[in-house]
């Protein structure tokens, strides 16, 4: 028997190469090849979709409304994008111990009392999985658990019972007889999701996938892997917190980057019903260097705190610091303070945190970013129940940011009396119990912060 040759594979595009290179040669990412078992090839490894002619006119094609079943998580359907999609593939990672277990099993207790459902374990044993059910006290009578890990096995189970939901916890120990190379590799992992995602979409049962992560924290295993399955989600949460944050970030079936939120108890993971509260701090009077915006999680308006700490710079550089917040946006942000509004800070170190671990990716955090450097620079707190959301350009203008109309409702729904907004974001009839103040430059609403104060 001729011995396996040994051929490196790029875990982001798939590419091989006979020999180790520091660039991959396919799709020039640096340090992403690594060995694997060149594997032979079957010569029909892959059953069509379809019977269906191989080319036709799409408006010929007849489609069927798409049916949702919930799973009976309301913030785990949100992300999701209105709940399970018949023959889609959802890939769910996280840090170990994080909660992907838990939440999945709770959803198949749920979707149990109506469509048929199966767990495939493959690193507890069915023990182990009752002992959490019952510790959680969840009705999972109806719940089938196969403990295995060999592919062949997994998709004849699957197309003999034929259920509803599949659950593969987890896609890394799942390997295939037709290869050599051991679970979790490239190969394995790639093959394993492919087959699998080709019985999804031919039979129609809706597939979750739980990966592994890496220490950098993105999904262990190719990139394509990510590429194959319809929807992304991933678990986010800080170290020592009840809190956990599930954010979409690919999504064929709904809104990416959607958020759901839940609290860690005893009895599993429960839904946040007011998310906004979270991430407010509340002070029996106000502090300087806090600020209040209104940031988008997909279709959701969420009220988050800004908190900003400048401090006179004792020797070399001065420090540019970010948590949740990107760090070259805040250097540009001082830039267009100092030009633009004469607020100069090339002597102070900056730190800035988005409060209660959530990420703010979009630019309508910029003026709150800038205020509340400002209130921290000078000392001097913003009054109390305001908000504040914009983008901030490089000429110093205050540019509109997308529904905004939305964000002043849900700051009105929390109490909050006046908002500073952009000129652009301005509602054409008044919200009732808020009081608005519309800028176009950022040295208007630096003076808006002098003159409230």
């Amino acid at each position: 028997m001729a011995k396996a040759k040994a051929v490196y594979v790029c875990t982001e595009c798939g590419g091989q190469t006979t020999k180790w290179q520091g660039q991959c040669p396919h799709c020039q990412a640096w340090n992403t090849l690594v060995e694997a078992l060149q594997e032979p090839r079957a010569p029909s490894r892959y059953e069509p979709l379809s019977a269906a002619r191989p080319v036709q006119m799409l408006d010929a094609i007849k489609t069927e409304s798409i049916q949702r079943f919930l799973s009976g998580i309301g913030e785990f359907d949100r992300v999701l994008g209105g709940g399970f999609v018949p023959g889609g593939v959802v890939l769910l990672g996280g840090d170990p111990g994080i909660g992907k277990s838990t939440l999945l099993l709770q959803a198949l207790a749920h979707v149990s009392q109506q469509h048929s459902v199966l767990y495939v374990t493959g690193e507890e044993s069915p023990e182990q999985v009752a002992s959490r059910a019952h510790r959680l006290k969840l009705n999972c009578s109806k719940v089938a658990v196969l403990p295995e890990i060999q592919l062949e096995k997994i998709i004849n189970a699957i197309t003999t019972r034929k259920p509803t939901l599949v659950v593969i916890d987890s896609i890394q120990t799942v390997y295939s007889e037709a290869l050599e190379s051991a679970p979790g590799s490239v190969s394995q992992v790639r093959e394993c999701a492919a087959q699998l995602t080709r019985v999804a979409k031919g039979n129609g049962p809706v597939l979750v996938f739980v990966g592994h992560v890496t220490k950098e924290g993105t999904l262990a295993g190719p990139r394509v892997l990510e590429h194959i399955v319809d929807t992304v989600l991933y678990f986010e949460g800080e170290g020592g917190s009840t809190f956990r944050l599930v954010r979409a970030i690919k999504n064929r079936f709904g809104a990416v980057n959607e958020l759901g939120i839940f609290a860690m108890t005893e009895m599993g993971l429960k839904e946040v019903t007011n998310p906004s509260a979270l991430f407010l701090s509340h002070y029996d009077t106000p502090v300087p260097g806090s600020c209040i915006t209104v940031t988008l999680e997909g279709t959701r308006p969420l009220a988050v705190e800004i908190q900003a700490l400048v401090d006179e710079t004792h020797g070399g550089a001065p420090r540019r610091l970010t948590v949740g917040l990107e760090q070259n946006r805040l250097a540009m942000l001082l830039a267009v303070l100092h030009r633009h509004a004469g607020v100069a800070c090339f002597d102070q170190d900056v730190f800035v945190n988005a409060v209660s671990g959530v990420r703010i990716a979009e630019p309508a955090a910029d003026l709150a970013v800038m205020m509340a450097v400002v209130s921290s620079l000078r000392g001097r707190a913003l009054p109390e129940k305001w908000v504040v959301f914009g983008e901030i350009g490089l000429a110093g203008e205050v540019r509109p940011v997308q529904r905004g109309q939305e964000r002043l409702k849900e700051a009105a729904k929390l109490g909050f009396t006046h908002a500073l907004i952009p000129r652009g974001n301005k509602p054409k009839q008044a919200i009732p119990g808020i009081e608005i103040t519309a800028i176009d430059r950022v040295d208007a609403a630096v003076a808006t912060l002098r003159n409230a104060s």
